[in-house]
């Protein structure tokens, strides 16, 4: 179990996080929030590359800093940017990320064939990284983070800049890996993570908003969301959610307490929660 206690984390006036606590065990949660709201700031102290103000990081129990390259050990990581050798195959870049972790050499080989097949790449191993497109990378960069089949797995944005199928298929793979850990992804796409959390967290004027199921968020806006003709005017009380493509032409999704006239009540949505949540644009 990963605790988070009390967790404040400043800048020196700036306060990035303030009072953040929360209890993870196995499952997938979904760190989702506008960018800016405090997300990498604490997928950073939950990776130890940054320390808290105030408050602590506790694994079953124990300060994660004291227990250092324990806790590191049971940790994996992908960051935003994943980094690698173009050169590199990726079987070599795997062999090169667990001689960096120390992953003893008989284990080695055995794992790396299964996570490449995990991620889909075993037909390329052996192709040079340069040649890779799209998500390919990135299925290398979760392959490295799993090397050490951990016990908590961080994914910080990890299908920013992928094209529609590659997320789909990314989701598909963090869904199948989550098994018996902990995964905690972090992003401010919401349909990354709508179908494959059960528990989402986010953050507001850098406190704990929310650590719910998606449909008891999405339950707080049920039977205030409405669908709008396009080019309807907004009274007073009616805030513009999104606009899109309904049956019969443009729509507009609005957010309000009172049934507007004209408008046909919907199902509110993950996105409609997260849009009403932050309508201001501010985290």
């Amino acid at each position: 179990m990963l605790s988070v206690e009390h967790l404040t984390k400043t800048y020196g006036k700036f306060t990035a996080l303030e009072d953040i606590s929360l209890t993870f065990t196995p499952g997938v949660y979904g760190l989702l929030a506008p960018n800016g709201a405090g997300k990498t700031t604490l997928i950073k102290m939950l990776t130890t590359l940054l320390f808290p103000t105030k408050g602590q990081i506790l694994w079953e129990g124990e300060d994660i800093q004291v227990l250092g390259a324990e806790y590191r050990g049971l940790l994996g990581y992908l960051l935003q940017q994943f980094g690698y050798y173009p050169n590199y195959t990726s079987r070599q870049f795997l062999r090169y990320a667990a001689a960096l972790q120390c992953i003893p050499r008989r284990e080695v080989d055995g794992r790396i064939e299964a996570l490449l097949e995990t991620v889909g790449l075993g037909d390329v191993a052996d192709e040079k990284m340069k040649k890779f497109s799209g998500g390919m990378p990135q299925r290398v960069g979760i392959a490295v983070a799993m090397l050490n089949d951990p016990k908590l797995l961080i994914l910080d944005e990890p299908t920013a800049g992928l094209a529609p199928r590659e997320r789909v298929r990314f989701r598909n793979l963090i869904h199948a890996l989550s098994g018996e850990r902990i995964v905690i992804l972090s992003t401010h796409i919401v349909s990354d993570i709508e179908t494959i959390a059960g528990q989402i967290i986010m953050f507001k004027d850098h406190r704990l908003y929310c650590c719910d199921s998606p449909a008891r968020i999405c339950a707080q806006f049920q039977g205030r969301v409405f669908q709008l003709p396009a080019g309807t005017a907004l009274a007073p009380g009616q805030f513009l959610l999104s606009e899109g493509q309904g049956e019969d032409g443009l729509v507009l999704r609005v957010l309000c307490d009172t049934p507007p006239i004209g408008g046909a009540m919907v199902t509110s949505g993950l996105e409609d929660a997260f849009l009403a949540i932050y309508r201001e644009g501010q985290p």
